[in-house]
């Protein structure tokens, strides 16, 4: 009888095995841990931002003891760590302004009275949370402090979350992009996925730039530097999605999904500063193609000047690596003609 049994139950489990309601329960289980991961995730970033290290540059003078009790008070008054980076004068520091190396530029212009320039370009929350306390501190510390922003956001997107925006929807509409080549145009060889891949990014990105600059007006972009960007991104969002779909199949949404959404996003800078971040999440999102997207087009908008190759080259490595991986292993991929995806 017990041999019987497990006969039975071995053949019920092989056919629930078959069955869809296998990776339907899976998928469930799947979905919502991927619902608390997601909430989870963007609360932790963004619920409550905390300063943790504020660059700060500061103009060489001959109030070193007053500057000191002021920075002091300023690090009190955040519960946070301001990094101070001495310069010799006002052009170098202005300069490291716009390089984005300091968030704002501190001066005393003789006893008690000082000048704080922030810039708001940089992050919105950093500049706010500056044009808060230091006058509240300067007032403590007896100084008198003008705060101005020399660097602000353009009118049509007072919080600086356009650019968050935009970015976002070229990862998600990058890689739901490839999900739908792999649905609806299956057969696709490598080398044609690909092409498909990078012209669905280059249209895609220059929709998502023609409607939030020439439509809504949210944004005055460098129109092609904004549009190659945003391409960019999108492509490289799209081969991430098809190097895991090749190495895993169907269950490739789930790393697609946490590197780009779940972690890549909430640590990619747009929607609260990388000096607001916890500290683990600020270093990762550099290095992500989410960050790198909003660090090129933030840059592009508000520092044209000082383009940085960096998160270029995050984008291109992503890419590169993600089609290298497709291309190599390209007979695994679920698709392709005569079953196979042969270049």
């Amino acid at each position: 009888m017990a041999h019987e049994a497990r006969r039975v139950l071995a053949e019920r489990w092989a056919a629930f095995r078959r069955s869809p309601f296998l990776p339907a329960i899976v998928l469930t289980a799947i979905l919502a841990s991927a619902a608390g991961l997601f909430a989870g995730s963007y609360t932790y970033s963004m619920a409550n931002p905390t300063p943790h290290a504020i660059p700060v540059a500061v103009v060489e003078s001959g109030q070193a003891v007053r500057n000191g009790a002021f920075l002091g008070a300023m690090e009190k008054a955040l519960n946070a760590s301001v990094r101070v980076q001495p310069y010799p004068g006002p052009a170098q520091a202005a300069r490291a302004l716009d390089e984005q190396r300091v968030f704002a530029v501190l001066q005393f212009r003789g006893p008690g009275a000082a000048t704080l320039n922030v810039s708001g370009a940089s992050g919105a929350s950093v500049a706010q949370l500056l044009e808060q306390t230091a006058p509240k501190v300067g007032a403590e510390t007896g100084v008198a402090v003008v705060v101005r922003d020399v660097k602000p956001l353009q009118p049509g997107d007072p919080r600086g979350l356009a650019v968050f925006y935009v970015s976002l929807a070229a990862v998600i509409i990058g890689f739901v992009g490839a999900i739908q080549l792999s649905v609806h145009a299956r057969a696709l060889r490598a080398l044609e996925r690909i092409l498909f891949t990078a012209a669905y990014s280059l249209l895609g990105g220059f929709a998502i730039a023609a409607v939030v600059d020439w439509l809504l007006g949210a944004l005055d972009l460098p129109f092609v530097e904004s549009w190659l960007i945003l391409a960019l991104t999108m492509f490289t969002s799209g081969m991430v999605f098809t190097m895991f779909n090749t190495l895993i199949g169907r269950w490739a949404m789930l790393p697609t999904w946490g590197l780009m959404v779940i972690v890549g996003n909430p640590s990619s800078g747009g929607a609260v500063s990388w000096a607001l971040l916890p500290s683990p999440l600020a270093t990762i999102g550099r290095w992500l193609p989410p960050g790198a997207s909003v660090n090129a087009q933030h840059t592009a908008i508000y520092f044209p000047h000082h383009q940085h190759v960096f998160p270029f080259a995050v984008l291109a490595a992503w890419a590169l690596v993600s089609c290298g991986v497709f291309w190599i292993w390209r007979r695994r991929y679920p698709g392709g003609r005569d079953g196979g995806s042969p270049g």
